[in-house]
């Protein structure tokens, strides 16, 4: 059963700025420690590509709290969500800590879609309650 869908879209050009005038401190804001190694790994090779990555990862996490109808408060947090990709590089969620717990407790499971282009990036999520 759908318990909750939500989207986000990001213009990359404005997180961009944001990443400019932090000075990477927004990419540690937003992502997890598995994501922020593979944004760092990324970005060394091509900046654009690193700067893609965090828009995903950040419409993504977005679109999840939309979802799941929590907004971003307890138990949801940007570290608590990590959006990581499979062996076949199909994207997915990883909860932890509250996150997991509550996603436990009221049976849920998340899947997620994204997209991007050179402008913007886009995610899709839906929550299944189980």
């Amino acid at each position: 059963m759908i318990y909750g869908i939500g989207t986000d879209i990001v213009q990359v050009s404005r997180i961009a700025q944001v990443l400019e005038r932090t000075h990477e401190r927004f990419a540690e804001k937003i992502l997890g420690t598995e994501e922020l190694i593979e944004y760092h790994q990324r970005h060394e090779k091509i900046a654009a590509r690193g700067i893609q990555y965090l828009c995903n990862r950040y419409a993504a996490k977005e679109a999840f709290s939309k979802a799941i109808g929590l907004g971003m408060r307890v138990p949801f947090n940007w570290h608590g969500l990590q959006v990581l990709n499979d062996q076949n590089g199909a994207p997915y969620v990883a909860a932890n800590g509250q996150l997991l717990a509550y996603m436990e407790h009221h049976q849920l499971t998340a899947r997620v879609s994204l997209s991007d282009e050179v402008d913007y990036s886009i995610a899709f999520v839906i929550i299944e309650k189980n």
